[in-house]
């Protein structure tokens, strides 16, 4: 989904996480409305990664395990990989161990981007709502987390919000969303190379 602030991108994310539910009408999940889903049945099927990822003042390892409590270090460790974190995290003096400090500001935008990813990966939901997730990243790591992004998005639900368009190119489908309306719906039509 594409558009200006203030179009209805993230609210329609919120409306999808049911971290709002909508004044008038339904949102609906395999055609059911969503308020008929238990609330923690329907958001343990959905991985969010923000714009502004929310990290806790604890190591980088429970960061990344936050998306499944009682996960594995291996499992923790092929997270990061999945989302290249873990060649940074290994570079620092206590690896998984380090402390983020408060919000995790001891990281880079990129680098906390990267954690909320991995914390994606290791929930390994079939929803994913990814929210501005190169927003506020650098070139660099923004080619990074796209790679990643792609990955997270195999065989999986997906909606992701942007300001640009051509951060959508790896999507299947494009919305343009303007005052809360759909502008345009754009099919990117994928050929496999078994035809």
């Amino acid at each position: 989904m594409a558009g200006p602030t203030g179009a209805g991108k993230t609210t329609l994310l919120m409306l999808l996480a049911r971290l709002i539910d909508p004044s008038d009408g339904e949102v609906l999940l395999d055609g059911l409305d969503l308020r008929a889903y238990r609330l923690a049945d329907l958001r343990n099927q959905i991985a969010v990664v923000l714009q502004e990822p929310v990290l806790f003042s604890t190591t980088i390892a429970e960061n990344i395990a936050y998306g499944r409590p009682g996960a594995s270090r291996q499992q923790i460790v092929d997270a990061a990989e999945a989302a290249h974190l873990d060649d940074f995290v290994m570079r620092l003096p206590d690896g998984y161990e380090t402390e983020v400090g408060e919000r995790g500001m001891a990281l880079s935008g990129g680098e906390r981007q990267r954690v909320s990813l991995a914390r994606a990966f290791l929930r390994d939901a079939p929803i994913v709502l990814l929210d501005e997730p190169t927003s506020a990243v650098d070139t660099r790591s923004e080619a990074k987390i796209l790679e990643a992004m792609q990955r997270l998005m195999q065989g999986r639900t997906c909606f992701m919000v942007a300001h640009r368009l051509s951060t959508l190119d790896i999507c299947a489908v494009r919305l343009r969303l303007e005052h809360g309306r759909l502008l345009a719906a754009d099919d990117r039509v994928r050929v496999s190379a078994h035809g």
